[in-house]
C-alpha cells in the first residue's frame, strides 16, 4: 500500500452556478423585479461584509457559454455556513427565476510538504493566507473539477511518494512560470463531491487559462494521470455589471 499524502485543509468552497429563466424574469412586474434586485444586492454587500472581516470570501462572475449564467463562489469556515449561504440565496426573489445548473463542493487544500518541519502549519501567516485566502477580483475566472487516473500502470495512488512528488515538482514549475498572470486556488473534493479536486483559476488575461492548461497537457503529471471535467469561463461581475445585465 502506498503512503497516503499529508493534506493541509482551510476554508470550505461552494461552487453555485445558475442559469436565469429569461421567461420568468421578464414575467414579473416592475415592482417584483426591483424587490429582486434589491435582495440580491443585499446578499452581495453581506458577502462583502463578510469578507471584510476576513470571515470567508465571494467570488462572483458571469459565465460564458450555455452552462449557466452566472456562479457564486463562496469560501467560509464551516459546512453549515455554505448551506445556509445557499438556502438564504433559494429563498430570495431572484433565486425563483434561476435555475441551479451545477455546483461543486470541496475544501481549499495545500499539500501537507508546505509545512516547515517541527511547526504548526495553522501557526504560519503564509500557509494561513493561502489556506483562507481573500479570493482574487480579476476580471476572468475559470473552473474545472479534475481526477488522478486509477488505471493500469497510470495509477497515481499506486505510485510511492517520492515519485508523486517528482512528478508535482515538475508540474509545479510550470505554474510558477504564470506567477504574477495566473492566481490559483486548489481545492479537495475526495469524499466531498463527484472529483476530487476543483481548480479555480482567475486572470485579467483570459488567455492566459488557455495557455496555461495547453502546456500543463505536455508536462507527464497531467497527459498520464490527469483526468478533466468541464471548463467554466466568465467574466467579474460586481453591482453595477449584474443590473446592466439583467435590466431588460
Amino acid at each position: 500500500m502506498s503512503e497516503a499524502l499529508h493534506t493541509l485543509e482551510g476554508w470550505y468552497s461552494l461552487h453555485d452556478f445558475r442559469a436565469i429563466d429569461w421567461n420568468a424574469w421578464k414575467a414579473l412586474t416592475d415592482k417584483e423585479r426591483a424587490r429582486a434586485e434589491d435582495e440580491l444586492f443585499s446578499l452581495l454587500k453581506k458577502y462583502q461584509a463578510t469578507e471584510d472581516q476576513k470571515l470567508g470570501s465571494t467570488a462572483f462572475y458571469s459565465i460564458v457559454g450555455q452552462k449557466a449564467d452566472f456562479v457564486f463562489m463562496h469560501l467560509r469556515e464551516s459546512l453549515e455556513e455554505l448551506n445556509e449561504l445557499e438556502t438564504e440565496f433559494n429563498k430570495s426573489m431572484f433565486a425563483q427565476v434561476t435555475i441551479p445548473t451545477y455546483s461543486y463542493v470541496s475544501i481549499v487544500e495545500l499539500g501537507g510538504y508546505m509545512a516547515k518541519p517541527g511547526t504548526d502549519p495553522m501557526q504560519d501567516p503564509d500557509i494561513l493566507a493561502r489556506l483562507k485566502p481573500i479570493l482574487p477580483k480579476s476580471k476572468h475566472l475559470c473552473f474545472y473539477p479534475m481526477n488522478k487516473k486509477r488505471e493500469g500502470n497510470d495509477n497515481w495512488y499506486m505510485l510511492s511518494t517520492d515519485e508523486r512528488r517528482t512528478f508535482m515538482r515538475g508540474h509545479g514549475m510550470i505554474g510558477r512560470n504564470y506567477a504574477g498572470k495566473i492566481k490559483q486556488i486548489i481545492s479537495g473534493s475526495i469524499g466531498l463531491d463527484d472529483w476530487e479536486w476543483g481548480v479555480t483559476l482567475f486572470a485579467d488575461d483570459a488567455l492566459q487559462f488557455k495557455k496555461i492548461v495547453h502546456e500543463m497537457r505536455f508536462d507527464e503529471t497531467s497527459a498520464r494521470f490527469g483526468e478533466f471535467g468541464d471548463f467554466y469561463v466568465g467574466n467579474l461581475l460586481d453591482q453595477e455589471k449584474m443590473a446592466a445585465m439583467i435590466k431588460l
